[in-house]
């Protein structure tokens, strides 16, 4: 059995991620590509697109949202993403055990013990058809029928329960938090009705068409949901199995090419949460343990990170104009050049006709 280097597997991941050359896809062709793109504060999906295509501008993902092609909602790990609105179908129905698993939390359980949740969940149902809702506006009316409960806890629930999306201005550019968010039925809004049954199988491969090769833990940690290693022996004949330096076993689709592990790759900027970063259970692919400990009580809140050498360096934050970045590790000149030259770069996406500065943090 194959066994696969660190560098091999980054390499991999930076190509099936389109992070070692901007791509001319559209951006509804690369969220199919990445099956989702965690999107919970509504302008860490913009720079991610921007991150990996060719001329790519904001109103193209605005319009999407708009045109009902994206949807916005939780999915994978119960967190919000964009997905296509025909993945949706799908993906929402396979991952819902994750999504369901959150009213057992006391966050939910203390509100809505004794509440029959299929009364609840109908409820919600029947007051969204036809119209779109914010979460308070949802929670006020469902309160008249459950009295005496936390308003916006019924909402939620019903959140929980329910495929339901977000409206397009939720997502909207130039909101770097957004507190008003409406809610309809999934189903009106797309057109066409959730999946009958859950589709584990197309989850895998998807995912290992984007994120390969992976372990059931990898899989397992980026959709949220467990019980994928029967799913897997299943399949096992339809795909090819490595090992990684640990002797982990990997599965990949039969066709998907490995990279050069010399490959030159570019620096990259990325946002919180992007999928390359959050891809995986093992992360050594694209970060160290030792990094990925610098932040691991910050990690909840999101953190982009900067690539050097296909590799994680170091963190960057916007401060209005000014994009500021700490590295964790030595530049050497011509890193730092490159560094500089592609902050530069994301400073004419983020702050366009401002003038902005970069500031590379020497004292970290």
């Amino acid at each position: 059995m194959t066994e696969l280097s660190l560098r091999e597997l980054n390499r991999t991941l930076l190509v099936r991620q389109m992070l070692v050359e901007r791509v001319s896809m559209t951006p509804l062709e690369l969220v199919r590509h990445l099956v989702a793109v965690q999107g919970q504060e509504p302008n860490w999906p913009y720079v991610g697109l921007w991150a990996r295509l060719t001329e790519f501008r904001h109103d193209e993902l605005a319009q999407l949202l708009r045109e009902r092609k994206l949807v916005r909602s939780s999915m994978i790990r119960r967190t919000v993403h964009l997905a296509t609105a025909a993945d949706f179908r799908w993906l929402r129905p396979t991952v819902q055990p994750v999504v369901s698993a959150a009213l057992q939390a006391p966050y939910y359980r203390d509100e809505i013990e004794g509440v029959d949740q299929d009364a609840l969940a109908a409820a919600g149902r029947e007051l969204l058809a036809g119209r779109t809702l914010t979460r308070s506006e949802l929670g006020l009316l469902l309160a008249e029928r459950f009295p005496d409960r936390h308003t916006r806890r019924l909402a939620e629930a019903v959140e929980l329960m329910v495929p339901l999306v977000h409206g397009p201005d939720t997502g909207a550019w130039g909101k770097w938090r957004n507190r008003y968010v409406t809610i309809g039925l999934a189903e009106e809004w797309i057109g066409a009705s959730m999946t009958e049954q859950p589709r584990p199988e197309t989850l895998i491969l998807r995912y290992l068409a984007g994120f390969g090769p992976a372990s059931v833990a990898d899989i397992q940690a980026w959709a949220g949901i467990t019980r994928l290693a029967g799913v897997i022996d299943g399949m096992r004949a339809s795909l090819r199995v490595f090992r990684d330096d640990k002797g982990k076993e990997l599965f990949d689709l039969p066709d998907a090419p490995l990279a050069d592990p010399n490959l030159p790759v570019p620096v990259r900027f990325l946002p919180a949460f992007d999928n390359s970063l959050l891809g995986h259970k093992d992360r050594r692919r694209v970060i160290s343990d030792e990094d990925r400990n610098r932040i691991a009580k910050e990690a909840s809140a999101g953190v982009p990170m900067y690539l050097v050498d296909g590799f994680v360096h170091g963190r960057w934050s916007l401060d209005d104009t000014t994009v500021r970045i700490t590295p964790w590790h030595p530049l050497s000149p011509a890193d730092a050049e490159a560094v500089r030259a592609e902050a530069e770069h994301l400073l004419t996406f983020v702050a366009p006709d401002r003038n902005g500065k970069v500031v590379i943090d020497t004292n970290a």
